[in-house]
């Protein structure tokens, strides 16, 4: 894709891409800033009941999961923040990021995308490969908690783009013969984010997990957990109503809290 061809997020134009729904939200879109989590984490809360929304078209200081860092070129992913309230708890609401990627997965859904997996506890596959990944982190700014969640979703990946992953990546212009441009996509990503909050925000994640699970790219695969101490092999055998990765062990079933571990095929 030329440089010519590259579309700059707008406020305008998301907010016109989510139609009625455009007024739960407070949108800001920029050409560049170092991380859209960082700079929610430390705005200011507004507490005019909106979802804020920071969108931008390159991160300089992007952030994954376990510290690493999210790389991006202009053009070639969409990467944005919400900052969502929720009622007081002692901890992060359970299966939050669990819920975010299910909300992804329906949006590429019902664009058309075949192959849609989630891969415990924040990644979206296609057909097993990467597409977008998910970082959720707590902010208690304000007078209720909230959680920042941060979205990285790739658009167009330039042919030379050098991306570290264990299970390869892809992008939205190989999965859709015209995928649609990132303010509609952004639209309708903030679409099922709304929705999908409010069915947790009712219900929690019990009524999400099966949703989850008929998704889930590891289901009854032979799954090794990669953790600071030591390593952990099993079957994956779903999620709890935490959220919390049940393995299956020779020892009987263990639970795993997402924390500092990572997933593998076997």
């Amino acid at each position: 894709m030329s440089h010519s061809d590259f579309e700059a997020l707008d406020a305008g134009a998301v907010a016109a891409a989510l139609g009625e729904l455009a007024g739960q939200f407070s949108l800001t879109a920029m050409p560049e800033c170092d991380s859209t989590n960082s700079r929610l984490i430390d705005a200011p809360a507004d507490d005019d009941g909106r979802i804020a929304v920071l969108a931008a078209d390159r991160q300089t200081a992007g952030r994954g999961r376990r510290g690493r860092s999210w790389l991006s070129w202009p053009g070639a992913g969409l990467t944005f923040s919400l900052r969502w309230r929720f009622t007081p708890a002692p901890h992060m609401p359970a299966g939050l990021s669990l819920v975010v990627g299910l909300a992804v997965a329906r949006t590429l859904e019902e664009l058309g995308v075949e192959g849609v997996q989630l891969k415990w506890p924040n990644d979206v596959l296609i057909h097993g490969k990467k597409l977008a990944g998910i970082l959720v982190e707590l902010s208690s700014r304000g007078r209720q908690p909230s959680a920042v969640i941060g979205i990285g979703l790739n658009l167009r990946l330039p042919p030379d783009a050098q991306v570290e992953s264990a299970i390869g990546v892809t992008d939205l212009a190989a999965c859709l013969a015209s995928p649609p441009g990132p303010n509609r996509l952004l639209g309708l990503l903030l679409a099922q984010l709304h929705h999908f909050l409010e069915l947790y925000a009712a219900a929690g994640f019990p009524a999400l997990r099966g949703a989850w699970e008929q998704r889930n790219a590891f289901a009854d695969l032979p799954v090794r957990i990669l953790g600071e101490a030591h390593e952990l092999a099993g079957t994956c055998a779903g999620v709890d109503d935490d959220g919390a990765l049940l393995l299956a062990t020779p020892d009987g079933v263990r639970r795993v809290l997402s924390g500092e571990v990572s997933l593998r095929l076997a």
